[in-house]
Formats: C-alpha cells, structure tokens, sequence
C-alpha cells in the first residue's frame, strides 16, 4: 500500500494552516516539519508563496520567520469552503 500523494494546492493549504495555528508566525525549521516536506521542496513554495504575496518573511540577524498575510488567511477559508463543498458530493 503506497502513501497517498498530496497535490500542491494541498501543501500549499498546510504550510499556511500551520503559520495560522503557530499565532501567524512560524520559523522554518517548524514549518519544515508541519509541512512534511523537504527542505529542498519546502523552499520554492515559500518562494512562489512569498511573490503570490501569501505570507513575508521577516529576518532579524540570522534568524527568519514566516508570516502570513490577509491574503493567506483569505486563500486558506476559500480552501476550506471549496473542499467542503468538493467532500458534499463525496469526492
């Protein structure tokens, strides 16, 4: 039996939901391991994330954050109503 592949509208909902749960504010090795992805996979999404304007990174010396945007809270209750509405007719 083979994991189920996660699509990445899928990934991209869970690093979001995961900076929603840590207070709007995730380091990355946190998010790395909300995210269950590799690092090498986890940073072009931040990437594509952070120009889409979703979530900002915020640097202070050596150390980062993620923050999400209105925008990302916006994306993440548009997710949710669409797969409720896609789990309705039991897909």
């Amino acid at each position: 039996m083979s994991a189920k592949r996660r699509d990445k509208i899928t990934i991209i909902y869970e690093i979001l939901l995961a900076i929603i749960k840590k207070g709007g504010i995730i380091k990355p090795t946190h998010l790395l391991y909300k995210s269950n992805l590799s690092y090498k996979r986890m940073i072009p999404i931040l990437e594509e994330l952070e120009k889409k304007g979703l979530i900002y990174k915020e640097e202070k010396g050596n150390k980062k954050n993620y923050l999400i945007t209105e925008e990302g809270r916006k994306f993440v209750q548009e997710y949710k109503r669409m797969k409720e509405f896609i789990d309705s007719f039991g897909f």
